[in-house]
């Protein structure tokens, strides 16, 4: 089976970067060049997109409750370009801002805070799911 197949068959399943079909492709011992010329043909054949998987992922993980933080930071582990999340990240803030207000309703109910110590939990779990702090500041109020 050849290089291009099996990363056909994997994009048959989900969107990847090219980053991702490259290290898979290595975890099943295709040389450099053969993994290097798969790669080339997918993307311009149009298959293989590290923008169309960014947009895909950045919706994926938005509907999951994550901030753009976090998932920037998750796209460039998984090779994508800063130029690319840029584009697709802030294409539209207020969905970012209503995922927030969301994901503190799901945790915290209409529970008002108790004490400092409740309030910087608030915090750092909105923090962890990554979203900017001053829009959890909005959010998190006496």
């Amino acid at each position: 089976m050849s290089a291009k197949s099996v990363a056909v068959r994997l994009l048959s399943r989900r969107e990847h970067s090219a980053f991702e079909i490259r290290h898979k492709l290595h975890k099943r011992d295709f040389d450099d060049k053969e993994v290097a010329q798969a790669i080339i043909e997918l993307q311009e054949g149009g298959w293989l997109s590290d923008e169309r998987f960014a947009e895909a992922y950045i919706r994926m993980r938005q509907i999951k409750g994550f901030g753009p933080i976090r998932i920037a930071i998750e796209l460039n582990e998984r090779g994508v370009k800063e130029g690319i999340v840029d584009d697709y990240m802030y294409a539209g803030d207020e969905d970012w801002q209503h995922t927030l207000e969301q994901q503190y309703q799901k945790k915290y109910k209409n529970r008002s805070i108790e004490d400092f110590s409740d309030k910087a939990k608030r915090i750092r779990f909105l923090q962890y799911r990554g979203f900017p702090l001053d829009a959890i500041y909005k959010i998190v109020k006496d």
